[in-house]
């Protein structure tokens, strides 16, 4: 589980990315009326897809190891971005403050957990990148 569970967080973050941001290029995303009350002062039908590229960018990102850093930085200013319908919209997000979240509610919150997974996938690999410039330190 050690050796496996890091690069399965990526992989599975990378999948999320990758199918909600296609959703939103394509129009068939149900989060699309939640975007465009959250961010009205944009036209949604060109909000919405620009935002599912960056999320599928951020996707890839996970996938190719070099870009990790990146993708990491971006996803967690994205997921800070996400919460903000807690603040904006409470009557969408929760049938009583902040007891009772809706289910919109609950799927913002939800995202706690893929912080959580960014943030494990994060220490992993910046524990990798410092180990290797520490070798190539100790071999010059």
């Amino acid at each position: 589980m050690e050796k496996h569970s890091v690069n399965f967080m990526r992989v599975a973050l990378a999948v999320v990315y990758i199918w909600f941001g296609g959703l939103k290029i394509f129009g068939m995303s149900p989060a699309g009326e939640l975007v465009e009350q959250t961010v009205y002062w944009f036209r949604p039908e060109i909000f919405i897809p620009i935002l599912g590229v960056c999320e599928v960018i951020i996707g890839l990102g996970l996938l190719i190891k070099k870009f990790i850093p990146y993708a990491i930085v971006l996803l967690l200013l994205h997921m800070t971005v996400t919460l903000f319908p807690i603040f904006i919209l409470k009557t969408i997000c929760f049938d009583t403050f902040p007891f009772c979240p809706t289910l919109i509610g609950q799927y913002i919150i939800k995202n706690l957990v893929l912080i959580s997974g960014a943030l494990v996938v994060a220490g992993k690999y910046n524990e990798n990148y410092y180990a290797e410039t520490n070798l190539k330190m100790e071999r010059d």
